[in-house]
Parts: structure tokens; sequence; C-alpha cells
């Protein structure tokens, strides 16, 4: 009777916090419902740039899964620099020659499987005498084999190589995610224990104003988080071996620029949770969407609407400007842009933080 008495008295204590009850519920089938998204459209589609290659090897590319596009070289190693292709070919003495943008393993292995597969499906053909559109020899082809079939393939990397791991491309947005997760959860329920425990309703009692009061929270955790933000990027690039071809402080940079962005955001969620339980809740909604979108998983075949939201998120910009410093050797003024989004972030959170005060004192 006595524990059923109980029960009844924690049952009614869970629904009667109304948050709780929605977050149990409606919180693990959110995450399924990204989750099965990020998973079904994530696919290795490769996008590549022919330069002056003979027509049947583009039809035998183009019924691969890769999206070719013909153009100039000086087109090709432009679009490769900015990003916006794979890798492109060419045909330089009887050999097709591919240069990789070479950040993604994954991407790497896929645009060889697709000129493999090319390759193998043009000597099928001349096998046959089919070829690949009808077409048994090229004219205008440089020197290949006797069927017009490319000899082979060399590959070049633009950045990377063949050093590079799936670990070494994971790495940077792990590291800010971590970074991210840790400075988040800590400073929240720091931040709510301050009030909890009554500091910070008397630190409202004396004079001191409210923009005062954020920030001196703000360098005062800052300092904490920092400290963890160098310790975890020294084990990562020297402990574990993480490739970096770019400069440690650069890489510091970004992570103290992502540390200030948690942790204002840690204190500003914090203003709306009721004890340590209520802050957890907060996670699933604004930790775990930002690993599903911030790199870990191909997005390039995503919905425009979740691309939209993968750009709308901190992290995002935090491990793009890792990637682009780690395993593309780019500086700060490179990456100035990510730079200013994650601190226009901190700027934001610390003024909602100071407005969200008035909850607990309106002066």
């Amino acid at each position: 009777m006595r524990i059923w008495a109980l029960t009844k008295r924690l049952m009614k204590q869970v629904i009667r916090d109304r948050r709780s009850v929605a977050m149990l519920f409606l919180a693990p089938l959110f995450v399924l419902w990204l989750l099965s998204i990020v998973l079904t459209t994530s696919t290795t589609q490769s996008d590549l740039d022919a330069v002056d290659l003979p027509g049947v090897l583009v039809e035998q590319l183009k019924q691969t899964d890769a999206s070719v596009t013909e153009v100039s070289l000086a087109d090709a190693e432009m679009r490769l620099q900015n990003g916006e292709s794979d890798g492109y070919l060419t045909l330089e003495e009887g050999h097709v020659r591919v240069v990789l943008e070479g950040s993604d393993p994954a991407v790497n292995g896929a645009v060889q499987q697709a000129v493999q597969e090319a390759m193998k499906g043009l000597a099928d053909g001349k096998s046959t005498g089919a070829g690949a559109s009808g077409v048994t020899n090229v004219p205008g082809t440089p020197s290949t084999s006797g069927a017009g079939v490319p000899m082979g393939m060399e590959v070049e990397f633009l950045h990377g190589g063949k050093s590079l791991t799936k670990l070494d491309y994971l790495a940077p947005v792990l590291i800010g995610f971590f970074i991210f997760f840790f400075v988040f959860l800590i400073s929240g329920v720091s931040f709510l224990r301050e009030r909890t425990g009554g500091t910070l309703e008397r630190v409202l009692a004396t004079p001191i104003k409210r923009y005062e009061i954020v920030l001196g929270y703000f360098f005062g955790f800052g300092v904490f988080a920092v400290l963890q933000t160098a310790l975890v990027q020294w084990f990562a690039l020297n402990v574990l071996g993480v490739q970096s071809v770019g400069s440690f402080g650069s890489v510091l940079v970004i992570n103290i620029l992502l540390a200030t962005v948690a942790l204002s955001l840690g204190t500003l969620l914090s203003a709306y949770a009721r004890n340590e339980f209520q802050m957890v809740q907060f996670i699933p909604l604004v930790v775990v969407p930002q690993i599903f979108m911030s790199g870990l998983f191909d997005l390039r075949n995503m919905p425009d609407w979740l691309m939209t939201l993968s750009q709308a998120l901190p992290l995002t910009h935090a491990a793009e400007a890792l990637r682009g410093v780690m395993i593309r050797g780019e500086g700060l003024s490179d990456i100035q842009v990510a730079l200013w989004v994650l601190a226009g972030y901190c700027l934001l959170f610390l003024t909602l933080n100071i407005l969200a005060l008035r909850r607990y004192r309106k002066v």
C-alpha cells in the first residue's frame, strides 16, 4: 500500500510537469524521425567534371552514380577549388587523370569507383564490338590502348591524400561537437544551480545591472570553457594523431568561438528550466539535430528545408571552418564568414540572456 502511495505520488509529479511529459514522449520520436531522414537520403554520389574526354567515356560515366558536367580545364580547376565538384577528369597519354578535391575519403572512393566502372564498361563494350553508345573508335582521342580504351587511371589530390582516414575527415566535426555539448551542458547546469541555490537571487538584489551579471557569469564560466577546449583539441591532435595541416592557433580560435556560443546558449536556456532534469531535456532539441546536420553525414541530397536548417546551426559553420583549416590548410581569412557567424550567435544569445533575466528582476 505504501509502495502504491509512493508510485502514485511520483506519477502525479511527472504528469503535472507538462513539458517533461511532452519531452518524454515526443523527443524520442523527433530524434528518430530526424535520423531516418538523414540515413535514408545520405548517399555518396560524386559530382565530376569531364574535361575534353571522349564521348563514349562520358556516356559511360553518366551511367554510374556520378553526376557528370562537361567543362573547360580552367572552369574545372576553379570549381574544384571552390568545392563545387568532387574532382575532374582529363585524358593524358592514354591514362585518365583524376584530380580529387580529397577532403572526404568516402567521396574519393566513390569517384574512383565511378571512373573504374566507366572504364570497365567501355572495355567490355569494345570487347564485344558494341561500344558504350555504338561508337567503337573516337577520332582525336589521345593515345589509348588499341581499342581506344584508356589504359589506366592516375589519381591526384588537391587536399588530403591517400593517407587521409575516415577519422581525419570526421574529427573536425567530432571535436566541435564534444566541445559544444560539454560546454553547453556544464554552463547550463551551473547557471541553473546559481539560480536554484539562491545565489543569483542574492546577486540580483544588489545594484549590479543585468548585463553585468550575464557578462560576469559568461567570463567566469568562459575561463574553464577555454581551458577545456584547449585540452580537447590538444588531445585529439597530439594523442589521437588526428591529421591537421592548419595551424593549432587557428583551430583553437574556431573552437573557442564555438565554446562561447555553447556557453551563451547554455546559460540562456537554463533561464527557462526549473531543475537539472528540464535542462537535460533541451539536448534532443538543441544538440542532437546539430550532430546529425553538421557534416557527419553527406547532406547533398537532403531536402531543401533540411539544408536551410543545417545552415542555420552554429555547429555546421564551426565544422566547415574546422575542416577548412585542418584538412584544406585554410587560414582565418578564408573562413572569416564562419567566424563572424559564430560571433554573431554568441552576441545574440548573450543579448537574449540579458532580456531573459527580466523574469527575475525588472531593472
